[in-house]
């Protein structure tokens, strides 16, 4: 095959790019790797990551300016930053010669320009699978919680205005035979699918691609290849689908009027994919029947309407908050870094095909 000019240097870069990433690889086995950790970890990951290599820690766990992000690529080798540190283009345009990884503790990565990094031989890497069970605890807690209006009544405890037991007081809806439709049948959305069915709830899916029939008939689980017909049939909406391009504002105005009044939603996945706007006005004319949330458009920015709701359960990102859950985050982060040190692929890394 005869390459033309624009080939031939496209092929050359790359070339380039990968030799000069095996030096800096074998620079770094020569001494212990240079890593900035942008927040405050389990003791036990720090001390490991102490132990292994050349760390900077934040102690104070006060969130990186864009100052301390800026010098921490340029003077480090690996990065370890959680999902409120941005890392853009412009920020990876300033890294240092010696920046090779992006060791994200966590499984999220959209707030890193992945295609930037690679673009630049900057490896990135997460800690898919960790926090499943945890994340899908807490979905599970929701939507037990929503239907039987447990915020309202802790409230009425804690306001004093209980005034003891009444047989129509605080009158709930049970979960057992409604319909649990599941946006994103991935590990997290599966969990969530078995807890579920174990409380008698049935199961409902939209997902990009249709799960295997085995595991479809192990949860019971039922798919829809059209999310906007799959809306009017559920009872209760748990979102779990990364924030992508694709997926930002997916639950927009349009498809919430897709929904029952008695309908509640659950979103313990990114905070993008439903607009916030949008739900706050369905909430507002009682267009469905109360929401779960513990991600926010926003980020810590929650809005303060939300909080007036008293069939809306906030959440304070807490999903994936177990002492298990964030020491595995660190095993993996040190995996990852430890492997490229070596001199090998790291196994969490974030390919092409993952975007």
């Amino acid at each position: 095959m005869v390459l033309n000019s624009g080939s031939r240097i496209a092929r050359f870069i790359r070339i380039i790019n990968n030799e000069s990433k095996v030096r800096k690889i074998k620079q770094m086995q020569n001494r212990k790797p240079r890593v900035v950790v942008t927040r405050k970890l389990p003791e036990i990951v720090q001390v490991r990551l102490n132990e292994l290599f050349d760390t900077s820690l934040n102690n104070t766990d006060e969130p990186f300016s864009r100052d301390q992000l800026v010098n921490a690529v340029r003077e480090s080798d690996i990065l370890v930053p959680t999902v409120g540190d941005k890392i853009d283009s412009s920020l990876l345009a300033l890294a240092g010669k010696n920046f090779k990884l992006i060791a994200n503790y966590g499984a999220g990565y959209d707030h890193i320009d992945v295609k930037t990094a690679m673009a630049r031989g900057i490896m990135v890497t997460n800690t898919p699978g960790v926090s499943a069970s945890d994340t899908a605890d807490i979905a599970m807690a929701l939507i037990l919680a929503l239907p039987r209006r447990m915020k309202e009544g802790a409230d009425r405890i804690t306001d004093d205005t209980w005034e003891g037991w009444k047989p129509t007081a605080l009158l709930g809806n049970r979960i057992s035979g409604k319909r649990l439709g599941i946006l994103g049948m991935g590990r997290i959305g599966r969990k969530v699918a078995a807890r579920a069915s174990a409380f008698g709830m049935e199961i409902i899916y939209h997902n990009r691609r249709q799960i295997h029939p085995e595991i479809e008939t192990e949860l019971n689980a039922a798919f829809y290849d059209n999310l906007d017909v799959m809306l009017p049939d559920l009872d209760i909406l748990s979102i779990h689908t990364p924030h992508t391009p694709d997926t930002f504002h997916l639950i927009d105005s349009n498809r919430l009027n897709l929904l029952n009044s008695s309908a509640f939603i659950i979103n313990t996945a990114r905070g993008e994919v439903i607009d916030q706007k949008a739900l706050i006005r369905s909430l507002r004319a009682k267009k469905i029947a109360g929401a779960g949330l513990d991600v926010y458009e926003g980020g810590t920015n929650v809005s303060p309407e939300l909080k007036t709701f008293k069939n809306v359960l906030l959440l304070p990102h807490m999903s994936s908050a177990t002492v298990e859950g964030r020491i595995e985050m660190g095993e993996k982060v040190i995996v990852n870094i430890k492997t490229l040190a070596d001199g090998h692929r790291p196994p969490d890394q974030v390919l092409p095909s993952m975007l």
